[in-house]
């Protein structure tokens, strides 16, 4: 799947679950527990040593959009596409690792912050970003002031996007999806708590199809 088609099916989803895993082989439950809810995408980050083998393992996954997250160097560029991901996410803007997921054709959500930034993306042919951290940079506010320069701009706020506030972002119509980890959190994953995962995917789920 190319990268037009996996943006298409994102901004389907609207939500993008951002998952902390200790153990990898939780991971094909997990994403059956996300699927049961209603998301069928993750994005599985790079923070812990388990992250690259529970890629490997929800990307084995049918129908399951499997994304890797905090990419910072074309290396795990490279790892991670090996490992099957199909969209990258990356905290900030780096010019050398947006470049290798172009070479891939691999869809990637750098992380913006500024103007500047929004504007070197532009000039890479990206025009959805990572807004990181969307609570600490003035959330949907700022959004909508960067939002009305660059018209052709989306965004997928991250950092303090929860339940009680998903809606008012996905409402803006800037916001390509929202990203989060209140459904899949790092202790209910360990824990095994896939009920849990499951409902409040649901719950998630249905915030997303409201505000379509």
């Amino acid at each position: 799947m190319n990268a037009s088609l996996v943006l298409e099916r994102l901004a389907a989803i609207r939500i993008i679950p951002v998952i902390v895993i200790d153990d990898a082989g939780v991971a094909p439950d997990l994403a059956a527990a996300l699927t049961a809810g209603g998301i069928g995408c993750a994005e599985i980050t790079l923070r812990t040593p388990a992250g690259l083998q529970a890629l490997a393992s929800v990307n084995e996954v049918p129908g399951f959009l499997a994304g890797a997250g905090t990419v910072i160097t074309v290396d795990q560029v490279d790892r991670c596409v090996d490992a099957g991901a199909q969209f990258l996410v990356s905290p900030g803007f780096d010019d050398d690792v947006v470049a290798r997921a172009q070479h891939h054709d691999v869809a990637i959500l750098p992380g913006v912050a500024t103007a500047t930034d929004i504007q070197r993306a532009l000039r890479a042919g990206i025009d959805v970003l990572k807004f990181f951290p969307a609570d600490r940079l003035g959330g949907l506010d700022t959004i909508a002031a960067l939002a009305a320069p660059f018209t052709g701009v989306r965004f997928v706020p991250s950092g303090g996007v929860s339940a009680s506030n998903a809606a008012d972002y996905l409402r803006h119509p800037a916001i390509f999806a929202v990203s989060g980890s209140w459904m899949a959190t790092r202790t209910a994953i360990a824990a095994r708590d896939f009920d849990t995962v499951v409902e409040l995917s649901r719950i998630a789920a249905a915030i997303a199809l409201g505000n379509a």
